[in-house]
C-alpha cells in the first residue's frame, strides 16, 4: 500500500512540476536555439518509429520506372529543394532557418524505405516545418516526387542540373510524356535487337 501511495505522489508531483515548467517560460521555443542531445534523441526516435509504423502497409508502385522518376523532377525542385537542398545546391534562405534543419534527402533516401518517404511527403511532420503535401496534392502527384528522391543518392550536381534543365524546358506534363517516350524508345530498341537476333537465327537455319 505504501508503494502505491508513493507512486501516486510521485506522479502528482511530476505533473505539477511539468505544468509549472510549461507556464514558467523557461523553455526557449526559438528556432535559433538548437535542441539538446536528449531532446534530439527523443524527437528523432519517436519520429522514425511513428513513420515506420504507419508506412508499413503502403503499396509502393514501381519506382524504378524512369518515366515516373522524370515526372517528379519539377515538383521536387518546387516543393523540396528550397528547404532540403539538392545535389550541388544548398537550401534556400527559408530552409537555412529551420530547426530542426530539413534533412539531406539523399541521406533520407539511403536510410528510409520508399513507403516511409511517401508517408512523410504526404502527411508531413509536426513542428518541423515539413508540410503535409497530401493536403494539396493527390497520391498520383506525390509518387513521382518520391520516385525521383530515390535516385538522389546516385546523382551528382551535373547530372541533377542536366535532368532539371530538360524537365523545366518541357514542363510537368511534358516531363511525364518525355519519360514515357524515353522508356518506349528503350523498349523498342530492345525489341528491335531481339527481332534482329531471331532473324539471324532464321537465316542460319535456312543456310543449314
Amino acid at each position: 500500500m505504501k508503494v502505491i501511495k508513493t507512486l501516486v505522489i510521485a506522479v502528482v508531483v511530476g505533473v505539477i512540476v511539468a505544468v509549472g515548467f510549461a507556464y514558467s517560460g523557461l523553455f526557449d521555443v526559438g528556432a535559433s536555439s538548437p535542441h539538446g542531445g536528449l531532446a534530439k534523441w527523443v524527437l528523432s526516435t519517436t519520429m522514425h518509429a511513428s513513420v515506420k509504423r504507419r508506412a508499413k502497409d503502403i503499396d509502393v508502385p514501381d519506382l524504378d520506372d524512369e518515366a515516373l522518376q522524370f515526372a517528379g523532377i519539377n515538383d521536387f525542385q518546387t516543393m523540396c529543394a528550397g528547404c532540403h537542398g539538392a545535389p550541388g545546391k544548398d537550401p534556400e534562405a527559408m530552409g537555412q532557418g529551420l530547426n530542426p534543419p530539413a534533412p539531406d534527402l539523399a541521406e533520407s533516401a539511403a536510410h528510409m524505405t520508399p513507403a516511409e518517404l511517401f508517408w512523410v511527403t504526404r502527411h508531413g511532420i509536426r513542428m518541423t516545418g515539413m508540410p503535409a503535401w497530401g493536403a494539396t496534392h493527390d497520391d498520383e502527384d506525390l509518387w513521382p516526387v518520391v520516385a525521383f528522391i530515390t535516385t538522389l543518392p546516385g546523382l551528382d550536381a551535373d547530372a541533377y542540373q542536366s535532368k532539371l534543365s530538360r524537365a523545366e524546358g518541357i514542363g510537368h506534363h511534358g516531363a511525364t510524356e518525355a519519360g514515357t517516350h524515353a522508356h518506349d524508345e528503350t523498349t523498342g530498341s530492345d525489341d528491335s535487337k531481339r527481332q534482329e537476333k531471331e532473324h539471324g537465327h532464321d537465316d542460319q537455319d535456312h543456310a543449314h
